[in-house]
């Protein structure tokens, strides 16, 4: 029997072959909810499952995905592999907390993300918890108020993310060096005490 030559083996589900790619990529994935949902037809109740998922590098890069399939894995694998395709760089003060406060909104979600001293560690509810900890945040204090709904929490903190700058970005906006934007900040330090 003749093999298709467009046919390639795909990777087994659960810890196997698709968990060490995951490996390589250097990606941590975390799963923060999942939904089963039924569909009611003639011969009883068809049940789906929805995931979302967040998959990080610890180095800034973060992403979230759905996915939604007849069986949980599926629908995990689906939500991870949106994820990955939709990652965002955000940078990191020290490569620990966020530059600056920041607050995001979706719908009727809103967050608000402040930076924090060393050791502070990440305080913060569940779906945000998992971004940062995926993102590579160690310090980090953050608070939502609204809709306690994951979906809207994760995408009101993607929003605050997406709205996150550096000096060096700043620097570029103004057509300046970082060193001019960073020292007016510890002068004027310097001048209230």
């Amino acid at each position: 029997m003749a093999r298709n030559p467009n046919s390639e083996r795909r990777p087994q589900k659960g810890n196997g072959p698709e968990r060490e790619r995951d490996r390589e990529d250097d990606f941590i994935d975390k799963l923060v909810h999942i939904n089963r949902v039924a569909k009611v037809v003639k011969g009883g109740r068809r049940f789906s499952f929805a995931a979302l998922v967040v998959v990080g590098d610890q180095k800034g890069r973060v992403g979230y995905g759905t996915g939604k399939a007849r069986e949980v894995p599926e629908a995990i694998r689906k939500a991870t592999d949106q994820a990955k395709r939709n990652m965002i760089r955000v940078p990191l003060r020290e490569g620990r907390t966020l530059h600056h406060d920041i607050q995001g909104h979706f719908g009727a979600g809103r967050v608000i993300l402040r930076t924090a001293e060393p050791g502070t560690g990440i305080i913060a509810g569940g779906p945000m918890r998992a971004i940062f900890e995926t993102m590579g945040v160690q310090d980090v204090v953050a608070k939502s108020t609204g809709s306690a709904n994951a979906h809207n929490m994760i995408k009101a903190t993607f929003d605050a993310l997406s709205l996150l700058n550096s000096p060096r970005m700043v620097a570029n906006k103004r057509g300046k060096k970082v060193g001019d934007i960073v020292g007016r900040r510890d002068g004027a330090a310097a001048v209230k005490e």
